[in-house]
């Protein structure tokens, strides 16, 4: 049986051992809820407030500003339909290469008669102050955009962006999930109001994430049930899920900078070894190192899949929460791309996991179907 090669750490990631250790006790020992006042709920009640303590030191927050959610689409809708739904009518100014995440829960707002304004990028995928600008105006409630796109990889400039939307008086947000763990964050620095994050981005655990909500900011909550989360978010918390994603949250921040060098040394590897094939890297002058989206000119990126899948070789055409649509993902659209170069696109996405000889051999495969 031919070795899997795993390319598309964009989707999801391995859970790290260490966080799948430390949760195991909450899973089969200290599995009490936390709510509850008596003393089997002690060791729950104190993970869960280091595990929020942690997560707040590894961007620069305070613990009460980390609310736990089931995810990054949840911390999205929350973000979105919190923050429009939540006093007066205003605006909503998003980029036109969100996350479905936020475009379909602005749509849904749109639906109920919210005013919905998209912003499109420039050239290099990149969301501009000038981009912003020209929607600056008029009663504006919230700007969201993502701090690193997920099909192309751009770092926006959410410190500048944020900034602009405070001097209307507009409240922030960023959708963090392809960002956290992966590059530095500071939510202080870079201005932001709200910031979306998922563990299973950064090998914790699927269906555990968090929404950063500045102190004073007001949202209306999503879930209403039980007083858990400061009361803003009900649900018995996940305390087991909680737990791995702060340990592989701090495990990540803790070596950002050696695993962004070694996947930068990674993707020169597979570049090298497509040097003699047609190929564009899309939006490379602002990219998070660990998604490369690769355009090859009149050739099908469905079937590019198919053929790398028939290798071992696992990676993306887009988003992976899109990835029963074929058609011209609209990050792609966005950027105006031609249609015989957008259709050609696919995602490798790698992580601290992958190996040089992996890197190598997913060259040579694409190589060996192309030429």
């Amino acid at each position: 049986m031919k070795q899997m090669i795993y390319a598309d750490n964009a989707a999801t990631t391995k859970l790290d051992i260490e966080a799948f250790e430390a949760m195991k006790v909450y899973l089969l020992n200290d599995y009490a809820n936390s709510s509850q006042p008596y003393s089997f709920s002690r060791a729950a009640k104190k993970a869960l407030k280091s595990a929020r303590q942690t997560i707040a030191e590894c961007i620069n927050a305070e613990p009460e500003e980390i609310f736990f959610t089931s995810g990054g689409s949840e911390s999205d809708n929350w973000a979105i339909k919190g923050i429009a739904q939540n006093g007066n009518l205003g605006k909503i100014v998003v980029s036109a290469i969100e996350h479905h995440a936020i475009l379909r829960s602005c749509a849904e707002l749109e639906r109920a008669g919210y005013d919905v304004e998209y912003i499109k990028p420039n050239i290099d995928g990149i969301v501009t102050a000038g981009c912003l600008a020209t929607h600056i105006s008029g009663k504006i409630k919230l700007v969201s955009v993502m701090l690193v796109n997920n099909e192309l990889g751009t770092v926006q400039p959410i410190k500048e962006l944020s900034a602009i939307a405070h001097e209307q008086g507009t409240i922030f947000h960023t959708d963090a999930v392809q960002a956290m763990g992966h590059i530095k964050i500071d939510v202080k620095d870079l201005g932001v109001d709200l910031l979306s994050a998922s563990a299973h981005k950064f090998n914790g655990p699927k269906g555990i994430g968090f929404l950063y909500i500045k102190k004073g900011t007001s949202i209306r909550p999503l879930i209403n049930g039980g007083d858990q989360e400061f009361r803003q978010r009900a649900g018995t918390e996940n305390i087991a899920s909680i737990v791995g994603m702060a340990g592989a949250l701090k495990n990540n921040c803790d070596h950002i900078e050696s695993n962004s060098l070694y996947i930068k040394k990674l993707e020169g590897i597979v570049l090298e070894e497509i040097k003699g094939i047609d190929f564009v890297l899309n939006c490379d002058k602002e990219r998070k190192p660990g998604i490369m989206s690769i355009s090859f000119p009149g050739r099908d990126g469905e079937l590019l899949l198919h053929r790398l899948d028939l290798k071992g070789i696992m990676i993306s055409t887009g988003a992976a929460c899109d990835s029963v649509n074929t058609q011209i993902s609209h990050v792609l659209s966005a950027l105006d791309m031609d249609e015989s170069v957008a259709k050609g696109t696919i995602r490798i996405s790698l992580s601290k996991d992958n190996t040089e000889d992996e890197a190598h051999r997913i060259g040579q495969a694409l190589c060996e179907i192309l030429q």
